[in-house]
Parts: C-alpha cells; sequence; structure tokens
C-alpha cells in the first residue's frame, strides 16, 4: 500500500472479529456485552504494512472493532495531518512527527508514545551475484546501475540510508545511481522486482512473509546511523476517539510487543539502543 506526495493511501478494510467481554463476577447479575468501539481509521509508516496488518487483524479479533489501514511515508502523513486529514491514530517511523503535531495542537497531548526502533539492511535479491557480506563497500561495484532508498525529505528510512552511506565514505560514488521510493514500501518493490540492483530497507520488511525467501540481507552497523526511534500519537480530531485509545493500549500489551520483535523491531522499553 502506497501513499503518493498528496493523496491518501487506499484503506485496507480487514474482517471483523467478535468481541470478547471481560469475564463477569459469577455472583453478579448478567452484564449487557459492550458494543464493538466502531472503526478505527489508522495511519501507518510503511515499513510497519505487514506488521500493522497483523495487529489490525488481531484486535479486530479481541475487540470486534474495524480498523483500516493506510501506509505510506511519516512525512506525508504528517503533512496529511495538518491539512486535516481524517485519521484517528499515526504510527510515524520518526517520533518527532508525533511530536510536532502535539505542539501545533494537532495531537492528543501527552498521547506520544515510543513503541519501537527501527533498523536498516542493505537488501539483494536471491538471483544477485554481489557479496553483501562487504557492506556498504560492495554498492562501489561498477555492475550496480541503481541503488533503492526511501526519498530522504519525508521518509525517515530514507535519511537513515543517506545518514549510513556518508558515514561509510560511500554516498559520493553512489548518489548518482540513487533510484528514490515515496517510501520504504516502494523503495524495496524497486529492488524486489528488479528495478534495482541493491537497496537499503527496513529490517521488518524484509523480515515480512512477503520478501524474506525473495532475497539476502546484510544488517547495517546501528553506529552508521541515528537510532530510527518510532512513535505513535492519537489525533485530537479524530471522530472515534474511544477506539483510538483501545487500539493504543492493545498496542502496548506484551502481544503486539512480541509481534513488533518478530519483525525485527527494537522495543524501547527494554532499554535498547
Amino acid at each position: 500500500m502506497l501513499v503518493g506526495l498528496a493523496a491518501l493511501a487506499s484503506p485496507v478494510l480487514l474482517p471483523a472479529g467478535r468481541f470478547i467481554a471481560n469475564a463477569a463476577d459469577p455472583a453478579s447479575t448478567p452484564q449487557v456485552q459492550p458494543k464493538p468501539c466502531g472503526t478505527v481509521t489508522v495511519a501507518a509508516a510503511a515499513d510497519l504494512a505487514s506488521a500493522m496488518n497483523e495487529i489490525a487483524a488481531n484486535f479486530q479479533k479481541a475487540t470486534g472493532c474495524i480498523v483500516r489501514v493506510s501506509a505510506g511515508s511519516s512525512g506525508n502523513f504528517l503533512s496529511q495531518i495538518e491539512n486535516g486529514a481524517p485519521f484517528d491514530v499515526f504510527f510515524s517511523a520518526d517520533i518527532e512527527y508525533p511530536k510536532k503535531l502535539e505542539a501545533e495542537g494537532l495531537a492528543v497531548p501527552e498521547s506520544t508514545y515510543p513503541y519501537a526502533v527501527g533498523k536498516i539492511v542493505l537488501w539483494v535479491r536471491n538471483d544477485s551475484r554481489l557479496d553483501i557480506s562487504k557492506g556498504l563497500a560492495v554498492l562501489r561495484d561498477p555492475s550496480i546501475q541503481k541503488v533503492a532508498i526511501a526519498n530522504p525529505q519525508h521518509a525517515p528510512y530514507g535519511r537513515a540510508a543517506e545518514e549510513a552511506l556518508r558515514k561509510a565514505g560511500v554516498y559520493d560514488a553512489v548518489k548518482h545511481r540513487f533510484v528514490l521510493g515515496e517510501n520504504i514500501s516502494q523503495a524495496a518493490q524497486f529492488v524486489e522486482s528488479g528495478n534495482a540492483d541493491a537497496g537499503i530497507l527496513a529490517l521488518s520488511l524484509v523480515l515480512s512473509p512477503a520478501m524474506k525467501e525473495k532475497g539476502r540481507f546484510w544488517r547495517v552497523p546501528e553506529n552508521l546511523y541515528m537510532p530510527i526511534q518510532q512513535g505513535v500519537v492519537l489525533v485530537r480530531s479524530s471522530q472515534n476517539p474511544r477506539g483510538a485509545q483501545e487500539f493504543l493500549e492493545y498496542v502496548k500489551s506484551p502481544a503486539t510487543a512480541a509481534l513488533l520483535e518478530r519483525y525485527g523491531f527494537v522495543l524501547p522499553a527494554k532499554g535498547k539502543p
């Protein structure tokens, strides 16, 4: 799912689950089952595409709420929310964007939550002859015509890729070969389809079911780029604040934490860099 510079991504409507009520006190009178919390509209950074679909499906099974997810670049979502886009919850790949919305009065005060730290990797298809064990230096290979990264202007993973290439001393050698994805998902598509020879991508995407069997990756050393601190925030203009709050609480649950770790995210709550 991709989002253009000005338009929202087409939402993906997942099937609603059944509501699971809390166990009632046997001694109490029968309680009326609470109604599901309606529809929650989520803007999610593109690196979360696969993970968020799983989280949304699990939440729906647990609550009966409907979740609509749009995935795209964090910077574009920031602009869209500032211009009145109808989202309830915003999951950003850069925690500074949610903080900015709070400062502008466009997010619920003190609702920003650091849900994960992202990682970047160098990725090539299985049929590539590149020896990626050499790290970013392999991108100097003259056989490489195109290197895919997300657009650094509005995609945090693109900024991390650019920073890592500069610190590794190979940026000037490869900058003329860049193919910029509108977001990190599009950058991944460029490499997966063969329209780029290599890409610097989100670890969460290359571990997703859609990509994990299609290529090889090398983890970019974390000392080459600033930690990709990712944050979620409740949008103040939400039409479903109750549902938004319930979804945010679900994201903080141990089950969701385990799911995010499976996709390669580091959890800030565990004190890891």
